[in-house]
């Protein structure tokens, strides 16, 4: 039994837009996901631009949304990476609210009570069904500005080191009422390549509310699309014998995800997308019968069926 388990394998990528690559791009990537039949998650922020891009979008805006629409039908999920990946939203000015908090902060301040956690989520999916886009997640938009920098110092000082738990509850709610596309929501906020698991966060029935935590980094040129951190080999070499996707499948972990940045992915300005297609390569030429392909939020579904990662071990990753 044990020979016929399948590693998982996935990713997600962070900071997805219309905005520094053109939408045709996310299209190419969306038609290179499909074609290789790979699975994975790339975010959607719909404040990205300072307004919703789902109220009278201009052509870019129209032109990306339209490709988000057909995403999952390509292998890939959509998560809300919050409104803006900056400041709080306020949906009914349809701008940032002035000196508002982080959004990224604000889903660790302990103050913050469920319902209006549950509230602004809501609001995001409502934006995103305008578009006719249904969401799947969410995705932890990390900030190093100086007063995000310091509260997250602040919070660590008193043991805060986790997202409130009334996140938590609040996407358990949604999740719920069908706010999102599935029962389970993967969500991406700690990571690590070697202390990792699909943390079970808030649960009823058939619902629940996942941290799959990222063991592979970004080594596609990151959010500042450097070439000095392109590094196909740190994912799997050229002859398929190292890198921290084989050696997961070689210690028998039940799934590897890495994460990545659209500004240094995408495949009309960044520097890693040929990296990220010679890596795909790589993958299907030494690994295809190590390996099978799924978005997070099929991951977190079969998850929670099966009480853990026992699906495998049936089957239940192909």
């Amino acid at each position: 039994m044990g020979k016929k388990r399948k590693m998982v394998l996935s990713f997600y990528c962070d900071d997805t837009g219309p905005y520094n690559a053109g939408a045709k791009a996310f299209e190419t990537f969306l038609d290179f996901c499909a074609e290789q039949r790979i699975a994975g998650e790339s975010s959607l922020i719909l404040g990205g631009g300072g307004h919703s891009m789902a109220r009278k979008p201009n052509e870019q805006e129209a032109a990306y949304l339209k490709q988000v629409a057909r995403a999952l039908s390509c292998g890939i999920d959509t998560h809300m990476e919050i409104m803006t990946h900056r400041a709080l939203f306020d949906f009914g000015a349809n701008r940032e609210k002035e000196g508002a908090i982080h959004e990224g902060l604000w889903l660790h301040e302990p103050g913050i009570a469920a319902a209006e956690y549950e509230r602004y989520f809501a609001s995001i999916i409502a934006e995103g069904e305008k578009a006719g886009v249904k969401l799947t997640g969410l995705t932890w938009p990390g900030c190093g500005c100086e007063p995000c920098t310091k509260r997250y110092a602040e919070l660590r000082t008193i043991g805060r080191t986790e997202p409130n738990p009334a996140v938590w509850e609040a996407l358990l709610n949604l999740a719920k009422n069908g706010k999102f596309r599935g029962r389970t929501i993967p969500c991406f906020f700690g990571s690590s390549e070697s202390s990792f698991g699909c943390h079970q966060k808030a649960s009823e029935g058939e619902c629940g509310v996942y941290d799959l935590m990222p063991n592979a980094g970004d080594h596609f040129g990151i959010w500042e699309n450097n070439p000095k951190r392109v590094n196909p080999d740190y994912y799997i070499t050229a002859d398929g014998k190292a890198g921290i996707i084989v050696r997961h499948v070689a210690a028998r972990a039940p799934y590897c995800v890495w994460y990545a940045h659209w500004q240094g992915l995408n495949p009309a300005k960044g520097v890693g997308w040929k990296a990220f297609v010679t890596v795909v390569e790589r993958i299907k030429k030494h690994l295809a019968d190590r390996v099978v392909w799924m978005r997070p939020s099929d991951i977190t579904a079969r998850y929670h069926v099966a009480g853990g990662w026992g699906f495998l071990d049936k089957g239940g990753g192909q």
